[in-house]
This record gives C-alpha cells, sequence and structure tokens, in this order.
C-alpha cells in the first residue's frame, strides 16, 4: 500500500511538473532567440502571463460553430498531457508504468492532432481548410518515420515499453550503435515537424499563405485559446522529454529508489529539458524556414534515417537475447 501511494505521489509530480515548466521552455526558446536576434526579448515567465491573460477572456465563438469546435481544445488539452504523463521524466517505474508504452504515446499524439484539424476546418473558413489540410499532409510524412524510430529502440532493448527502454539505455552493458544514432537523428526531425518549429513552420509568424498550427487556431479565442497553447507547450516539452529518455537518460532515478534520487533526478531532468530549449533556439535562429513544397523533402530524409537504422538493427543482430 505505502509503495502504491509512493509511485501515485511520483506520477502526480511528474504530470504537474511537466504542465509547470511546459511555459517555461517556450519562454527559454523565444529569449534565446531574441538574444541572438541582438534583442532584449520578453522575459522567460512571458508564456505564463499570456495563458493567464487569455483564461481571464470570453471565448468568442462564430455563429457556425459546432460541438467539436467548442469540446476540441479540451480535448487536445487532455490528449497531450495524458501523453506527456506516458513518458518517464525524473524516474521510472511509476504509477502509469504499465501504460507508458511508446506505440499508445503515438496513438494519443494522433488522437489529438486530429481533433485539432477536424475543428480547423470545422468552422469553414479558407485559411483553417488550408492549415488542417496542411497539418495532415506533414502527418503521414512524420508518423511513418516516428514508427520506425519506435522499433529500433524496441529492437534493441526488447520492448516498446518506455521505462524499461530507458533502463535498459542506462545499463552499463549498452554499446556505441549506429542504428540509435540514427533513430535520434530522424526523431528530432520529426520532433521540429510535429511542433510546428522550423523549418517546417514558423511559430512566431501569421503570414497567411505560411502558416501550418497557426491556420487551424485563427478563430479560437479566450479560454479555448490558452488550452491550445498550452497543449502546444506541453507537446514541445513531451518530445524534449522523449528524446532524452530514449537517448539521454542520465540521472533518472529507477523504479524503486528513494526520495533521494527522485531530487537528483527532478534536477537533472529540468536541467536537460532547459539545455534541449537552448539548443532549439540556436537552430532556429541559424536556419530559415523552408517553403511547404519542401517539407516532404525534410521529412523524407528523416524517414530514410529510420529506415536505415531499423535495417542496421536487423543486420546486425542487435535484437538482445
Amino acid at each position: 500500500m505505502g509503495q502504491s501511494v509512493t509511485l501515485l505521489a511520483g506520477q502526480l509530480i511528474q504530470m504537474f511538473l511537466v504542465l509547470l515548466i511546459a511555459p517555461a521552455a517556450t519562454g527559454i526558446v523565444r529569449r534565446v532567440k531574441a538574444r541572438f536576434m541582438r534583442r532584449r526579448g520578453a522575459p522567460i515567465i512571458q508564456p505564463y502571463r499570456d495563458l493567464i491573460k487569455l483564461t481571464r477572456k470570453e471565448a468568442v465563438l462564430a455563429e457556425n460553430a459546432s460541438w467539436l469546435f467548442r469540446t476540441a481544445p479540451y480535448a487536445i488539452f487532455a490528449f497531450t498531457w495524458v501523453a506527456a504523463a506516458l513518458i518517464p521524466t525524473f524516474a521510472s517505474g511509476l504509477m502509469f508504468n504499465w501504460a507508458a508504452d511508446a506505440v499508445a504515446l503515438v496513438a494519443l499524439l494522433g488522437a489529438a492532432r486530429v481533433t485539432l484539424a477536424l475543428a480547423g476546418l470545422d468552422i469553414g473558413t479558407s485559411f483553417g481548410g488550408i492549415g488542417s489540410s496542411r497539418e495532415m499532409m506533414i502527418a503521414s510524412l512524420a508518423e511513418p518515420a516516428m514508427l520506425l524510430v519506435v522499433l529500433t529502440t524496441a529492437i534493441a532493448a526488447g520492448t516498446t515499453r518506455l521505462p524499461a527502454v530507458a533502463d535498459f539505455f542506462m545499463s552499463a552493458h549498452l554499446a556505441v550503435r549506429v542504428s540509435l544514432a540514427l533513430s535520434l537523428l530522424a526523431l528530432v526531425i520529426v520532433a521540429l515537424a510535429e511542433n510546428a518549429r522550423i523549418p517546417v513552420d514558423n511559430p512566431a509568424t501569421h503570414l497567411e499563405l505560411t502558416m501550418v498550427h497557426e491556420a487551424m487556431v485563427l478563430e479560437y479565442s479566450g479560454r479555448h485559446l490558452a488550452m491550445i497553447e498550452a497543449a502546444a507547450q506541453i507537446k514541445l516539452v513531451l518530445y524534449i522529454s522523449l528524446i532524452v529518455t530514449l537517448f539521454l537518460p542520465f540521472g533518472m532515478a529507477p523504479a524503486d529508489a528513494g526520495l533521494g534520487a527522485w531530487a537528483v533526478g527532478l534536477v537533472a531532468y529540468v536541467l536537460k529539458i532547459a539545455a534541449g530549449a537552448m539548443l532549439l533556439g540556436v537552430w532556429e535562429v541559424s536556419i530559415a524556414k523552408m517553403r511547404i513544397f519542401r517539407v516532404s523533402e525534410f521529412l523524407g530524409g528523416a524517414f530514410v534515417f529510420a529506415f536505415l537504422a531499423i535495417l542496421l538493427a536487423f543486420l546486425t543482430s542487435e535484437v538482445l537475447p
């Protein structure tokens, strides 16, 4: 009973920790970009202020908005938050350990994406339709690469359960493998596309001809927009967490660790998220946004890397005995 309470407490800490640091990660990215552009930039806590301001405003809905348009922000937020809860962050073996499967993670993210695309189509505006079609095009290219990355790590670890994969990658007998390096490269490309970051999309622009994510949420306001923005911030932290969990799990506390190991894991996790956000900011000021017609080439590269990774995993017999 005591062990179950401890694991439940750890799971709740993880869920609310992700919710708490998600706006800060976005603030770090914006701050780093501003400093590299020789601007002062907004403070890191500005995304928190924006969310609070949006929640205090009234949600204005179009006359022809259906129940789907009204409920989509809450569903998107729930799908994304639950998906983030499945990824082990500062400790493995928490309460959601039994459900922390990489395939379930991909399914939850896909459900959130489809819900957002349907909401963009619901009002019937041209911008919403364009954004939804582009989002589905990107998803059709990104998800196969994502699944191949999942399969590659599953071949190496012998399971698709994320805590077990993290424990395997923290083990002493893990050697340097080309397949894992290619998987990491493919996952980074997919993460950039899924989070609508440069070079696939520019989250700071509102130019109608280039928008993808922003085009689908143009009709939202108030608390509905706050939920969607919070979900996008959680999704960014989710992908950074997934990368560090699969490929940089150092500092993560094992399942049977005490509170001291949890504290060390918390500090290590927060530092890794901050480092990932800063690297993203440096990346976005170092490269230009590509045309939407070239996104297929960019994500095609991710698929090629992921396919080569899983092929090498088979050919070099990287399956655990």
